[in-house]
């Protein structure tokens, strides 16, 4: 029996054998390569005017996402019945079925406790219940200074000069990455048409921002967009699909509410508006915003892959009125590595991502957005799996992704390069990241003997030098 099991080989025996070896890879993206890099958090000033970050040679700056998009076509979303987060999945699979995947997830919860299943047993579902959210509003606490309050003019600035001070904040706060666009009366159409709660959101001349019972109103001045991610621990999410891998999702959000307050708190004492979730994946489509402002691509997991953390973050949005310098989406080579890898779709369980060899304008549910090239995935079936199937969400796809890896090695970096630089090298890498074993889920149990850093994530951001 043990001989017929798979070898998993070593970086070196895995490129001598393949025939391609170090050096025949590398010539395929010796153009451009910097001669030294390093992915060592170094400190110092900011190089660029509005304090974008220095990002790796391979990620280019493009005018239009590598994601199409026909406005045209894109229609502002109900968040309470469009998708399957809410009573919206009662919509697509009825009560009666929401009702008995529920207790078939409590069956499950039960039985992993009594029976100790790994991942699922009560100090795994103790962690997962130990988030405790502060709570999200629409306009921030409120509870900041204002100027006039402190009896001073408003903080004045140059765009670059407002970027880099709330890119500086936030990332202080805790954000991993953070972008910047402009809205127009295209992309306004992100902005969702009713709140998770009910509640309408509509644009107006207003100056200042406002809610009621009814309706939370947005001044059309308040149209410089905010995309930031918050970074998911890759270690944790390997333990998925278990309560304790889904916590480091719940983790993030909880996270999220407080970098988001503080941003709000941040710009009011500077004299401005700042206006985001009043819940959970609540007032606009975070993804795409950080899609335009250049965080990441969409993918094959219908999700935003980021050149530094893959698909290991979660997206978030604020609205404000400070003028700021504005980004422009990036081609890294993901989406273009995503049409010939399929990891994602062959590891779920569900059946649920698309195995598409290209993205396509064809939505497959009402809970999927027209007007975008994607990869729509079934999200009903995919819901419907981590009720009966898992009790808890799933997050499989996130952690067999080949750019789930940190860059530890420098043979990652290399990869990722080649992705963006030597297209016809994706199958190999995606063969080279199966041989290697990355994708696996490892022991739940073993988790909790890992010495990790804060929140189980490298907040050391990679930069590049040469």
């Amino acid at each position: 029996m043990a001989e017929n099991k798979k070898k998993r080989l070593n970086r070196r025996e895995f490129l001598r054998i393949s025939g391609l070896g170090l050096g025949g890879a590398a010539l395929a993206t010796t153009a451009a390569a910097p001669a030294k890099s390093s992915q060592k958090f170094k400190g110092g000033k900011f190089s660029d005017p509005a304090g974008r970050p220095n990002r790796p040679w391979w990620v280019k700056t493009v005018d239009e996402s590598t994601t199409e998009v026909d406005w045209s076509k894109v229609k502002r979303y109900d968040e309470r019945f469009g998708t399957v987060r809410g009573p919206g999945f009662a919509g697509y699979v009825g009560e009666d079925e929401v009702d008995r995947l529920s207790a078939a997830a409590k069956e499950l919860e039960l039985k992993g406790m009594l029976e100790e299943i790994d991942g699922y047993t009560l100090k795994d579902q103790a962690l997962k219940s130990a988030h405790v959210g502060y709570g999200r509003s629409f306009m921030g606490p409120q509870k900041a200074k204002t100027p006039e309050d402190r009896g001073v003019p408003k903080w004045e600035g140059s765009p670059e000069e407002a970027s880099r001070i709330i890119r500086a904040a936030m990332r202080h706060f805790g954000a991993a990455t953070v972008g910047f666009v402009e809205m127009n009366e295209d992309t306004k159409k992100l902005t969702y048409a009713v709140d998770p709660d009910g509640k309408e959101l509509i644009f107006t001349d207003d100056d200042m921002a406002s809610e009621d019972d009814d309706y939370r109103y947005i001044p059309n001045k308040c149209k410089y967009v905010i995309a930031f991610t918050v970074q998911m621990s890759t270690e944790t999410m390997r333990r998925c699909p278990t309560p304790l891998g889904s916590q480091t999702t719940t983790l993030t959000y909880k996270r999220s509410e407080t970098i988001q307050a503080s941003l709000q708190e941040f710009l009011r004492g500077l004299g401005y508006q700042c206006l985001s979730s009043s819940s959970t994946n609540a007032m606009a489509i975070a993804p795409a915003w950080g899609v335009l402002a250049g965080l990441g691509e969409m993918s094959r997991l219908n999700r935003m892959i980021t050149p530094e953390f893959g698909p290991m973050v979660r997206a978030f949005v604020a609205y404000t009125d400070l003028p700021v310098a504005t980004d422009k989406p990036i081609d890294a080579g993901i989406m273009e590595f995503c049409k010939r890898c399929k990891k994602c779709a062959e590891a779920c369980p569900s059946e649920s991502l698309s195995f598409l060899d290209e993205p396509t304008w064809e939505t497959v549910g009402d809970w999927n957005n027209p007007g975008h090239k994607a990869y729509f995935e079934n999200a009903a079936t995919c819901r419907a799996y981590w009720r009966e199937g898992v009790a808890t969400n799933c997050g499989i796809c996130f952690a067999v992704c080949p750019f789930s890896k940190k860059d530890k090695a420098w043979i990652h970096e290399f990869i990722k390069a080649s992705s963006s630089t030597a297209p016809f090298l994706d199958g190999f890498f995606r063969s080279m990241d199966d041989a290697f074993g990355y994708g696996v889920q490892a022991s739940a149990e073993e988790w909790w003997t890992l010495d990790l850093p804060e929140f189980g994530c490298d907040s050391n951001q990679p930069v590049m030098e040469g």
